[in-house]
């Protein structure tokens, strides 16, 4: 979850919203990879979450990487909330999951050599307390009422507001991680292309990298728990934009959805300010009730960009935001699937070939499908292992065209491929067998 923004002007000219997202083009020489990903802590000895708090604490894993590995802390008021080094940051998720969101890198190598390095530092700091780490979508055995609370204001007021729309907000906050990649556009019709492929091929992605079957110790009956958590959480901010595929689509007509969207907060003075339900629009006019006669910053504007969660979001850059997290190799194969597709102007053009053909319908159906049955799933006639395949295929030509050799990190999407079985499929099926239905076995097994 982002850190508050900071800078940026007063907003004085309409304009400037979109303006804001039509800086982020780049020449392609200079497009970039950003990766982050979600992980659950917990106390090897009783299987806890880590708490805030304590000599064994996720406030002792922070000090301890700032102190040991050059890291420089971010704070709210007294509390250590994340870290910064180098272009990369450590952030708390709500219910406490440790997320890196990595440096913006030009290969996919280099993202799983960070990767590979992040996790040493933190088993270097965690393993002496008795903390470990593990990859999966959602929390596999925790309750709502187990799970703490992180020391951010912003998420007080989610929490409330979760609480008020949908049904799975909390969950969502508390009891679920994911592995995004953050991409570039070099163009308003290339971050439409990208944005339009993004959101068709997500629930591909949705399928690959379901881990999530399990939920308050119990069968949930989805693939990725986590997916279904995302469709029924707030409908005025989640989804997969229909009205993107429409004609006169481009930074404008994102920045009219994203107005349009309620707002969470406004970030003044290192606090949140409560602004739930309420309008940037009225901001905009001098208008907001929390804060009367203020207009909005482009910090402001950054910020509520933030608070939109569709399948895939738009900023400066792309955010691909379909995936359940897994082991270190998924972590590393979902970037070089969305690079391979993306980076290449072949591989793109042929990606959006493959689903221009969709429709709305088959989009949400596709997007359900993957996460009740993952690559087993089909909707209007189209069957994901099909679809998956084919997007592979093209991410596999995408990465050999860019000559770094980063197709090998596709590697373990080629053998789901080849199987039929994704994370989520291995994890039941030893559930089934070897485990005997003890699901403490996943908080081993699933280990990063």
């Amino acid at each position: 979850m982002s850190i508050p923004q900071s800078g940026g002007g007063p907003i004085e000219r309409f304009e400037q919203l979109a303006e804001m997202m039509e800086s982020g083009c780049k020449p392609k020489d200079d497009w970039r990879i950003g990766t982050e990903h979600e992980k659950f802590g917990y106390l090897t000895d009783t299987l806890a979450p880590v708490p805030y708090d304590g000599p064994r604490s996720i406030r002792a894993l922070l000090e301890g990487l700032r102190d040991r590995f050059g890291w420089t802390p971010v704070m709210e008021q007294e509390h250590i909330i994340g870290l910064t080094r180098n272009g990369a940051n450590v952030s708390l998720e709500p219910g406490g999951q440790f997320e890196l969101s990595g440096a913006p890198l030009t290969t996919v190598n280099e993202v799983r050599a960070e990767l590979d390095n992040h996790l040493e530092e933190v088993r270097a700091i965690a393993e002496p307390m008795g903390i470990a780490h593990f990859g999966v979508g959602a929390a596999p055995i925790w309750r709502h009422e187990d799970m703490p609370m992180m020391p951010k204001g912003r998420y007080r007021l989610m929490t409330d507001y979760m609480g008020r729309v949908g049904t799975h907000g909390t969950q969502m906050m508390y009891r679920t991680c994911t592995v995004q990649v953050n991409l570039d556009y070099g163009s308003e019709a290339d971050m439409v292309k990208k944005l339009r492929v993004a959101l068709a091929l997500q629930p591909v992605a949705t399928a690959l990298f379901a881990s999530s079957p399990f939920l308050e110790g119990k069968l949930n009956g989805m693939k990725s728990w986590r997916s279904y958590i995302w469709r029924n959480l707030d409908a005025a901010r989640t989804g997969m934009l229909p009205w993107a595929f429409e004609e006169g689509m481009g930074f404008q007509r994102y920045v009219d959805w994203v107005l349009d969207v309620p707002m969470y907060f406004v970030y003044r003075d290192g606090k949140y300010i409560n602004a739930l339900g309420q309008s940037f629009r009225d901001f905009l006019k001098g208008e907001l009730p929390a804060l009367p006669g203020e207009k909005p910053t482009l910090s402001d504007w950054a910020d509520h960009m933030t608070t939109v969660f569709p399948e895939a979001r738009a900023k400066k850059f792309i955010e691909m935001r379909g995936a359940d997290v897994g082991d270190a190799a998924h972590i590393g194969a979902l970037p070089a699937f969305w690079v391979g597709l993306m980076y290449d102007q072949t591989a793109l053009d042929s990606a959006w070939d493959l689903v221009k053909g969709f429709d709305a319908e088959t989009r949400e159906g596709l997007r359900v499908a993957a996460g009740v049955s993952a690559l087993q799933g089909e909707a209007g006639g189209v069957k994901l292992m099909d679809l998956a395949r084919a997007a592979v295929g093209l991410s596999h030509a995408g990465l050999a065209a860019r000559g770094f050799g980063e197709e090998r990190h596709l590697a373990p999407l080629m053998e789901s491929l080849g199987s039929g079985k994704v994370q989520a499929d291995r994890w039941l099926e030893r559930y089934k067998g070897e485990w005997a239905g003890d699901l403490t076995r996943l908080y081993v097994d699933a280990k990063l």
